[in-house]
């Protein structure tokens, strides 16, 4: 099982970004898929998940109705649309895969390698 994130970068505040998670060896369309991200000096933070057929969706406040998670079962990918970011926003991204539903990090299965995400003024 691999998941790979992708699509970091460096934005202005108030930027856009899009990133993607790639599955493989998993059939995605039996596992929610979660972002958390980490900034330096912090513990890691849920951001969001997505239930396996995508017809649920829970965010965490911070990035409610700026971040937009959305699934693609077929191509095998899960995207994490970032609007409106902010500095607070800067860490690395990782998207998680779990059978369960949960914002927790130890209920997560699988765990791709991060993508840094850098907002800057």
């Amino acid at each position: 099982v691999q998941l790979q994130a992708s699509g970091g970068g460096l934005v202005q505040d108030g930027g856009s970004l899009r990133l993607s998670c790639a599955f493989s060896g998993v059939n995605l369309g039996t596992y929610a898929t979660a972002w958390f991200r980490q900034a330096p000096g912090k513990e890691r933070e849920f951001v969001g998940i997505i239930s396996y057929k995508g017809s649920t969706i829970s965010y965490a406040d911070s990035v409610k109705g700026r971040f937009t998670i959305t699934r693609n079962n077929a191509k095998g990918t899960v995207s994490l649309e970032m609007n409106s970011l902010k500095i607070e926003d800067t860490a690395t991204y990782y998207c998680a895969a779990t059978q369960l539903w949960s914002v927790y990090d130890y209920d997560m299965d699988y765990w791709g390698r991060g993508t840094q995400v850098t907002v800057s003024s």
